[in-house]
């Protein structure tokens, strides 16, 4: 008895070792409410399809921990954004302004709809004035008897 007690006791003192520090947090909970706000809002870059307020990746804890200091100096939610996108650029954003840069993050996804459409209604258009006989034979019907060759 007395050995599985100090087996316990070693395993979790071993799993303390490893234990990280849990991330820091304003003390004041409305400042970190307007924290996570603005965290929801800016893309990972290491991580690219999280947020910063989701990612556990490094740099996301820097950038917590960066808005964090911003909020307590006094800085804007709209001046904490702006720092961060003049810092790292338009693809920090989740939602990036329409300007000329980011034309293509807004209008991209419309038009490869519309030309994937486009591409499906020349094939079946193109398919319909074919002949019958231009069109592959379904494949026989396995009944037991063996495969003819056909050349």
């Amino acid at each position: 008895m007395a050995r599985a007690l100090a087996l316990l006791l070693s395993c979790l003192l071993g799993a303390a070792v490893f234990a990280k520090d849990a991330p820091p947090v304003a003390d004041d909970p409305a400042l970190e409410a307007r924290m996570q706000r603005i965290a929801v809002e800016l893309r990972c870059l290491v991580c690219q399809n999280q947020t910063i307020a989701d990612s556990h990746a490094g740099l996301a804890e820097d950038l917590r921990r960066e808005i964090r200091e911003q909020l307590q100096r006094g800085a804007s939610d709209e001046q904490v954004v702006q720092y961060m996108t003049d810092r790292y650029g338009d693809f920090i954003r989740y939602r990036p302004p329409v300007k000329g840069s980011t034309l293509a993050l807004w209008l991209g996804p419309v038009v490869l709809l519309v030309g994937g459409l486009l591409v499906l209604v020349l094939v079946l258009r193109r398919r319909s004035r074919l002949a019958p006989d231009r069109f592959e034979p379904d494949a026989p019907e396995d009944d037991g008897a063996p495969a003819r060759e056909t050349h």
